[in-house]
């Protein structure tokens, strides 16, 4: 499936192919921290199919408890969160966010990881009053 994505001020511009079978949901601190919420969807894809079309993003280096260091790449005007990668000029793939491509509608998460990291209360959502707009 072809994909665009873009940042919020829209400096930074990508499209890639994706596998919509490969969305996943992380639950890890990292993620909740580094995304502002309660988790992170991504999908990853090869590098050979992503494609820079504008912009070029800002990175910072996140090093796991494993050891392993990876890029997590965002625009350094508005502070969208673009991708994660291996912490290399030429990475083997990348994991996209779901939140800036414009198909985001069309890739819901096939599987969870890091379950045990997961907030109780982002668990179900269902329960809580809900409106269609922002309330006045």
């Amino acid at each position: 499936m072809k994909v665009q994505g873009a940042c919020h001020c829209g400096e930074i511009r990508y499209e890639a192919e994706v596998d919509p079978e490969k969305v996943g949901l992380c639950n890890c601190t990292d993620c909740q921290v580094l995304s502002g919420t309660a988790y992170r969807v991504s999908v990853t894809v090869p590098a050979s199919s992503f494609r820079l079309l504008s912009g070029m993003p800002r990175t910072y280096v996140k090093t796991a408890d494993s050891g392993a260091r990876r890029r997590q790449s965002f625009c350094g005007n508005c502070g969208t969160p673009i991708h994660a990668s291996a912490d290399s000029d030429a990475p083997t793939s990348y994991s996209l966010r779901i939140g800036p491509l414009a198909q985001r509608a069309l890739l819901p998460p096939r599987r969870r990881i890091w379950c045990r990291s997961a907030l109780a209360w982002s668990e179900d959502l269902s329960g809580l009053p809900a409106v269609d707009t922002q309330p006045a």
